[in-house]
C-alpha cells in the first residue's frame, strides 16, 4: 500500500514533536530557558541554574577580547524586568548535539541592539549546563 500524498505532508509536522519529546534535548533547552527567564525576569538565580559555576563568557570589547565569569555574570542582574521587556524578543534559534556536548544558538532582539549568543553546553552528572557563552551585539 503506497502511502497518500497528504500522508506525506503530514509526516514533517509529526516528526517534528516526536524530536521535541527527545529527554536530552528537552534538557538542554531547560538550561537555555533558564537563561531565556532570567533575561526576562532581570533574577540572576536563573543563570546560576543555566550555568556551571566554571562557565565563562567571551566577547570582543573594541578589538580586545574581554572576559567575565558566569557568577559575575548572574551578579549584574538588577533583580527586577528591564523598564522596556515589553518590546524585547528572544528565541533559541538552534540546538545540535551529539552525545553529552551541544551547541545552541539564541537570539536576543532588544530596541536599541541585536545580540547573537553561542552557548556551548555538556551534561555533567544528569543535568545540562552551559560552560561556555560567546556573543556578538550588533548596535541598532
Amino acid at each position: 500500500m503506497r502511502p497518500s500524498v497528504f500522508a506525506l505532508c503530514l509526516l514533517p509536522a509529526v516528526a517534528a514533536p516526536l524530536r521535541a519529546q527527545d529527554p536530552e534535548e528537552a534538557g538542554i533547552r531547560a538550561a537555555l530557558e533558564h537563561y531565556l527567564q532570567g533575561h526576562a525576569s532581570g533574577d540572576g538565580a536563573h543563570m546560576h541554574v543555566a550555568f556551571h559555576p566554571v562557565a565563562q563568557l567571551f566577547w570582543i570589547a573594541g578589538d580586545t577580547l574581554a572576559r567575565r565569569t558566569s557568577d559575575s555574570y548572574a551578579a549584574g542582574f538588577p533583580g527586577r524586568p528591564a523598564d522596556d521587556e515589553a518590546s524585547r524578543r528572544r528565541r533559541i534559534v538552534s540546538i545540535d548535539r551529539t552525545g553529552n556536548a551541544a551547541m545552541a544558538k539564541i537570539e536576543l532582539d532588544y530596541p536599541s541592539a541585536r545580540f547573537v549568543d553561542y552557548m556551548s553546553l555538556l551534561k555533567v552528572g544528569n543535568e545540562w549546563k552551559i560552560v561556555n557563552k560567546i556573543f556578538y551585539r550588533e548596535p541598532k
